[in-house]
């Protein structure tokens, strides 16, 4: 269906409307209304949404894209009209787009009403939905005169908002793929405790910042229910964007929970979202304990892909890393020139190491090995086959058997000899996983055989205290180390984040620097925390699928990250502490 959209010409907020002309001097774009049910995302939903093409758009040149959720609102497509019209935005065309409803099976049923679920949530869903399902689908229709649609694929170039639960929907779709979408508009915006909306603030302070510019709206007489006070709630969203270097502006009002304000301002808002561009949007510099971090400029890089699982990197003296690729039973080392070599292509699944003083190499896992069997008759029958082990492997690549039938998830050594190392035993019920010691002396003893599934393990700068993480929580837990090698005083010290769409923080390594910080590898990225236990800052990585991570390079300052299939390298400002090395004691955290 095609309707046609009359501008008006004058008027409009920010008090250049008059100034504009007559009516018929801007060219008026269409909006043509349109259906969507095929979503595999939100599967069973159907819902309308709209299309605007402004009069200029030329489908030789990409155009820029807007997308607002709840549909057309704030006379969205009058404004464009004039702002395109003036120069004073791109050409841009504009997605409205309503809700999902799974329909009742008669009308004796209510339909299933998707809005807060799509809305509220945080996660990428719906980012995904509008990238994956709903903007090829736009871009397969035309104008009423023929034009192909098509869009800038350039997050530079897209524009995202709403009002309301439709406002935090914006927000989430761009902070979680800032490659589609940099400029937000938010209208009394729902960053409460409805779906983990109230977490944005802290998340935004604790994030490195991402290439985005909000604009935000609300008024003084907005809800206070028992979700949250959203007046509040856009006020420390607010803060928190500014404190954390982002491109932000604000209207505060009088007004409720309405679009009245939203829709006077929206001319304003969209000028200050648009300005400047084509200029890139750039990122601020973040907390200062960001900064303590990461070098400006210096973003992750990509070292190699093309593996099924990367996992279990560690770095020799040298600085050189090694990590195993599981599935293939591969070992890999990167070079101090950055490049990558093939050590074994038969190593077995190689589920953590680490290096010993010495230089040998500490890997546990299931080995491969020859095993020959002799039958009845005398002959004799080779098979390949697997074993659990602890190995040690020497610079000459001989291995030696430290101890048998034990897997291991991840361990350290310490500078004394001594072996740490988690099983958590997954094929068997939940708190049947340990910690186990292995003695310089080669004796195995259980530390810790509580209930909890440990995974990740690592040791203090001053090789005093184990930090050992549950993959199915969000704890990292703290045990001081006895002198005779016995844990004690276990604490659940470290409180991890946790994503709104998942029930733990799936830990896959940690590694702590000089300074005594703690990097750990999670669903969010690496979240690095000070030694009193807190979260200062999330660094996320580039494809969102960290398995690991350590310390490598000549001086131990760039950080490598094992990302499924791939790796990623970036150097900061710290130095890594390795176990291995003498212990040294860190400067006293500010409490």
């Amino acid at each position: 269906m095609r309707l046609a959209l009359v501008a008006v010409g004058s008027g409009l907020a920010g008090g250049r409307g008059a100034a504009f002309g007559a009516e018929a001097e801007i060219p008026k774009g269409e909006v043509t209304k349109y259906s969507f049910a095929e979503s595999k995302i939100f599967p069973g939903t159907v819902r309308d949404y709209w299309i605007y093409v402004p009069r200029q758009y030329d489908p030789a040149k990409p155009a820029c894209l807007y997308v607002n959720q709840d549909g057309i609102q704030y006379n969205a497509p009058a404004v464009f009209d004039e702002l395109i019209h003036r120069k004073e935005m791109p050409v841009t065309i504009g997605v409205f787009v309503m809700h999902g409803r799974v329909k009742a099976p008669s009308d004796q049923a209510l339909d299933r009403f998707n809005r807060s679920y799509e809305y509220d949530g945080l996660g990428d869903n719906y980012a995904r939905f509008l990238i994956e399902e709903l903007l090829p689908e736009v871009e397969k229709k035309t104008a009423s005169d023929g034009r192909p649609i098509k869009l800038s694929q350039d997050g530079n170039d897209r524009g995202i908002g709403g009002a309301s639960s439709g406002a935090i929907c914006a927000f989430t779709a761009a902070w979680e793929r800032p490659d589609s979408f940099r400029r937000v508009f938010s209208s009394i915006g729902t960053y409460v405790g409805l779906r983990g909306g109230n977490d944005y603030p802290t998340l935004v302070r604790k994030t490195e910042p991402k290439p985005l510019r909000v604009f935000l709206e609300d008024g003084s007489n907005d809800l206070n229910i028992y979700g949250g006070d959203w007046w509040m709630a856009n006020q420390e969203m607010e803060r928190a964007l500014t404190f954390a270097g982002y491109q932000v502006n604000h209207v505060w009002g009088e007004g409720g929970h309405n679009t009245n304000q939203a829709t006077k301002i929206f001319p304003e808002a969209m000028r200050w979202l648009w300005k400047d561009w084509p200029k890139p949007i750039e990122a601020g510099r973040g907390s200062q304990q960001l900064q303590d971090v990461l070098i400006p400029g210096e973003g992750w890089t990509l070292v190699a892909e093309g593996y099924k699982l990367a996992r279990s990197p560690a770095a020799n003296a040298r600085g050189e890393v090694f990590f195993s690729d599981v599935p293939e039973s591969k070992s890999f080392k990167i070079g101090l020139d950055g490049k990558v070599s093939l050590l074994s292509d038969r190593t077995g699944a190689v589920g953590c190491q680490a290096f010993a003083p010495d230089g040998r190499l500490i890997a546990a896992g299931r080995w491969r090995e020859l095993v020959v069997k002799v039958e009845e008759d005398g002959s004799a029958v080779s098979t390949r086959g697997e074993q659990e082990r602890v190995v040690s492997i020497g610079e000459d690549g001989k291995a030696t058997v430290l101890d048998e039938g034990l897997r291991g998830d991840d361990l350290t050594m310490l500078h004394n000899g001594s072996i740490y190392l988690t099983d958590s035993f997954f094929g068997g019920p939940i708190g049947d996983g340990k910690i186990w010691r292995i003695a310089p002396t080669g004796e195995r003893t259980g530390v810790d055989t509580g209930r909890m599934r440990p995974y990740a393990i690592c040791v203090s700068p001053d090789q005093t205290l184990l930090y050992v993480a549950e993959m199915l929580s969000h704890w990292v837990y703290s045990y001081q180390i006895q002198p005779d090698g016995t844990l004690a005083h276990k604490q659940k010290y470290y409180h991890l984040h946790v994503p709104d769409t998942a029930e733990n923080s799936e830990v896959g390594g940690m590694k702590v620097d000089r300074d005594g910080r703690l990097y750990v590898a999670t669903r969010m990225g690496i979240q690095i925390c000070d030694q009193a236990g807190r979260v200062n800052c999330i660094v996320p990585v580039p494809n969102g699928k960290i398995s690991n991570l350590c310390f490598g390079g000549p001086e131990f300052n760039v950080l490598y990250a094992t990302c499924g299939d791939r790796v990623y390298k970036r150097k900061v400002k710290t130095t890594g502490a390795n176990a291995w090395q003498p212990p040294l004691k860190p400067a006293a955290p500010r409490l």
